[in-house]
């Protein structure tokens, strides 16, 4: 399970979308998401389908990769798709004593899914394309004008891609602390989920202690390199938008058209 996760993680490869700028690839993803929660048509997510599957074509990233993913949210997926089955009022389709299975439960379960999975693929390419450092110019350079109120935008850059460079190290780290006390005779598979809760306390305990002395080099590291926030920092690549990024806003644009498109015909 430790293994599937993940986000945060980058896919080293030759393809458009990593040569694309960052801002363009952070902009592109929240379109993305929006454009899931405005569709409520069975053609709008196969719109939404087909966008995808190209952008992660052109990325070059294997789609087992990509999918692999999935399997850490499979039981909040489950969850979501079983509470909107049998929790939605309507018109009945099968009733069974206290069970009741309406035909806007399955079409909203079936939304819900196909959403939250189209989520979490379009959010997790960004992370395969897109280096911690290009996230944190990237998002800096967009929340640019937030400084004008004197909001530490740098700062709040800087946490993030830090987070996101955990990820992936607090994993690696989780899965070690695991095969470790396994090896002493750890069970973490068997008994009730009360007894599954008391068998992880061996793994957090070790798990928080070298986060935290992991975050306590880092602060020293920086420290010792004189890091003092965002001001009268320069950047050694600044960002700059090529032919490719705007080629990349109009299909954006494109995309937002059929989105009105397919809203207002279904």
């Amino acid at each position: 399970m430790i293994r599937d996760i993940t986000i945060g993680q980058y896919y080293p490869a030759d393809s458009v979308l990593h040569k694309l700028d960052p801002r363009v690839k952070l902009i592109g993803t929240i379109v993305y998401i929006v454009s899931l929660f405005l569709f409520d048509s069975f053609i709008g997510y196969l719109l939404a389908g087909a966008f995808l599957f190209g952008v992660i074509k052109l990325s070059k990233v294997p789609f087992g990769y990509i999918v692999k993913g999935l399997k850490a949210v499979l039981f909040l997926l489950l969850f979501t798709v079983v509470f909107n089955i049998f929790l939605t009022p309507g018109e009945a389709i099968f009733s069974w004593k206290f069970i009741t299975i309406t035909k806007e439960g399955l079409r909203l379960a079936a939304f819900m899914a196909i959403r939250l999975v189209f989520l979490i693929l379009g959010s997790s390419l960004m992370t395969f394309t897109t280096t911690p450092n290009q996230l944190t110019d990237g998002l800096e350079s967009l929340l640019g004008p937030l400084k004008r109120i004197h909001v530490p935008v740098h700062e709040i850059a800087m946490m993030m891609s830090i987070a996101l460079r955990f990820i992936p190290i607090l994993l690696e780290e989780t899965d070690k602390i695991m095969k470790a006390q396994q090896a002493r005779g750890a069970d973490f598979e068997s008994g009730n989920l009360i007894q599954r809760a008391k068998a992880m306390v061996p793994i957090l305990v070790p798990l928080f202690v070298s986060a935290f002395r992991r975050a306590g080099d880092l602060a020293m590291a920086m420290e010792a390199r004189c890091y003092h926030g965002g001001d009268g920092r320069t950047k050694m690549k600044p960002l700059q938008y090529k032919n490719r990024d705007y080629t990349t806003f109009a299909v954006y644009v494109a995309y937002l058209a059929c989105i009105v498109v397919v809203r207002k015909a279904f």
